[in-house]
């Protein structure tokens, strides 16, 4: 038998091969885990901020005011936050890159580097995306508790949806991921409330 036709037992190799669609599944899930609690961030902090605010002022205008600077604050916030993080993490996957490069005269490709500007950018959009909710609910409610009633309404459902799209996403059970979600959304507005309406009786 000629040496070319040797053909060596490759029995566990083939398996043992990476699966580009499962790779692509996952990294597409994790974006989209983090859209989710990006606008889940910004459904909380918002509707939390103008609870806050109609507990010391029962006027429609301040608490949209309030929605609407902490939409605008937020927003920035998450996007320099996660610009800043991606960057770091683009330094250091640049240089591994340029290490292997030079060791073993072959770099991994880049077309899977992250990009932060697109990082930034999404973190902004999905934050704003939830900070709205509450903002459309109390736009057009001029009632002082009927639109806290709706704010904490609205609120609520975006919890629940969030919340269901997280556990599809995480392959987690979605009863218990809403339910989590939900309380905690609660407890923010709650607390929020419930603090700056005592700090105006004290305050009088």
């Amino acid at each position: 038998m000629a040496l070319g036709d040797t053909k060596l037992p490759l029995e566990g190799v083939e398996g043992q091969a990476p699966d580009v669609g499962e790779q692509d599944y996952t990294q597409r899930a994790q974006w989209l885990r983090a859209a989710v609690l990006g606008a889940n961030d910004g459904l909380v902090s918002t509707a939390s901020l103008m609870m806050g605010v109609g507990a010391v002022k029962d006027e429609p205008k301040a608490m949209i005011i309030s929605g609407f600077a902490g939409l605008v604050a937020g927003a920035c916030s998450m996007a320099i936050g996660e610009f800043v993080s991606v960057y770091a993490q683009l330094d250091i996957e640049v240089a591994q890159m340029r290490r292997e490069l030079q060791t073993k005269g072959d770099g991994a490709s880049t077309d899977r580097l992250p990009s932060p500007v697109q990082a930034a950018a999404a973190s902004a959009l999905a934050f704003s995306l939830g900070a709205v909710v509450p903002l459309l609910a109390a736009g057009f409610i001029s009632n002082y508790k009927v639109r806290l009633g709706v704010v904490a309404a609205a609120a609520t459902v975006a919890l629940v949806v969030f919340g269901s799209v997280g556990a599809v996403l995480g392959r987690a059970p979605m009863g218990r991921s809403c339910l989590r979600v939900v309380v905690g959304g609660w407890a923010a507005m709650a607390m929020t409330f419930g603090l700056m309406r005592l700090f105006s009786v004290s305050a009088l």
